[in-house]
């Protein structure tokens, strides 16, 4: 979706994949090569204005060694940063970001202790755990020993205090290099199984917890210093307050939405971001959206079938491409903009449901 929208900017775009992937060949040149190479990134990056990420935990580090002289956005500081928990946290607490309670145990004594502390609390690895992978709820200090036998590595866990939130919000940001920043209405995001499910936008929070969700993102990626798009991820709490729980440093899947109901979409935003242009305006154009994902309910090869889901009034498929399907991979999504929050999610929810892949 970022070629598409570099696509229409006018803006060649060349992608770097570590596997074959149907995705992105319509629209860019594509190279499937061993990405930890210095040849290969050598050759690849030759002659780019810009390089960005589509995922935080690619080999940014390797690429700047291998060409220093690169554009890379964001750099590798702010990679290194988001992708390892404890050094994230670091970040937002010398910034003064509310964040939830937590210890970084360096031993399994430690992880016991912030939970008889904390009395319920989400172990995480530093690194690579999403979406309920790499991370295990303990309610006592007992269970603290299976979990850390499972996920620790040498450098422990993270140990999160459990948050009470009553609802999960995101809000993205596009960011220059000058650090000029556009930010994004806040979305209430549904998430089941561990996965995102849904995305709502307006998020129906009073005009103060919008804009103080909307500070908290634009400081959490000023600390972080993001070029391009980042999503912050947040908790809200009965009193209206927020906490920051996770940052994605690129387009993210709760701002899919953007596409169908912003005036600029993430995706050209994060093109404009990082090759330093002007960013787009990124306020709603529909009074209403709603974005379900959709997710594989098999094993095997697409034939999609839209016919009944692009019968539902209003209603925008997206499918990214991918040569296969698999049970809960994300195959597409469908966004529905309204009059009302209610119809753009009833008919959301119908259109997804109706794709079959």
């Amino acid at each position: 979706m970022t070629a598409l929208a570099a696509a229409r900017l006018g803006v060649t775009v060349r992608i770097l994949a570590d596997h074959e992937s149907g995705t992105g060949r319509p629209l860019a040149g594509v190279t499937v090569a061993d990405w930890t190479d210095p040849a290969v990134l050598r050759d690849w990056a030759a002659g780019c204005d810009a390089v960005t990420v589509e995922s935080e935990w690619a080999p940014a580090d390797r690429l700047l060694a291998a060409v220093p002289d690169v554009r890379l956005r964001p750099g590798v500081a702010t990679l290194t940063a988001i992708r390892h928990k404890g050094r994230q946290k670091r970040v937002l607490a010398e910034a003064g970001l509310p964040q939830p309670d937590h210890v970084l145990a360096a031993t399994r004594a430690d992880a016991r202790d912030a939970v008889a502390r904390f009395g319920q609390a989400v172990l995480k690895q530093f690194e690579g755990s999403y979406d309920g992978y790499g991370n295990a709820t303990c309610r006592a200090s007992d269970e603290v020993d299976a979990a850390w036998d499972t996920l620790a590595a040498e450098d422990g866990l993270l140990v999160e205090a459990f948050v009470p939130f009553v609802a999960e919000v995101a809000v993205t940001v596009a960011r220059r290099p000058d650090g000029e920043a556009a930010v994004y209405p806040v979305v209430r995001s549904e998430h089941r199984d561990h996965r995102l499910h849904a995305a709502t936008v307006p998020a129906g929070l009073s005009e103060a917890t919008e804009a103080e969700a909307r500070r908290v993102a634009l400081a959490t990626v000023t600390a972080l210093d993001v070029t391009g798009v980042a999503t912050v991820e947040l908790f809200l709490l009965d009193e209206g307050g927020v906490l920051v729980n996770e940052v994605a440093p690129r387009p993210h899947n709760t701002a899919h939405l953007t596409i169908d109901a912003s005036h600029t979409s993430q995706f050209e935003n994060h093109v404009r971001a990082v090759l330093g242009w002007p960013l787009g305006e990124t306020g709603l154009r529909v009074p209403a959206a709603c974005m379900v994902n959709v997710l594989g309910d098999r094993e095997g090869t697409t034939a999609p079938d839209l016919s009944a889901a692009l019968a539902v009034p209003g209603a925008s498929v997206h499918l990214y491409g991918k040569d296969s399907v698999r049970p809960t991979r994300k195959m597409g999504h469908v966004t529905v903009a309204a009059e009302t929050l209610d119809l753009a999610r009833e008919r959301a929810e119908a259109a997804a449901a109706a794709v079959r892949l």
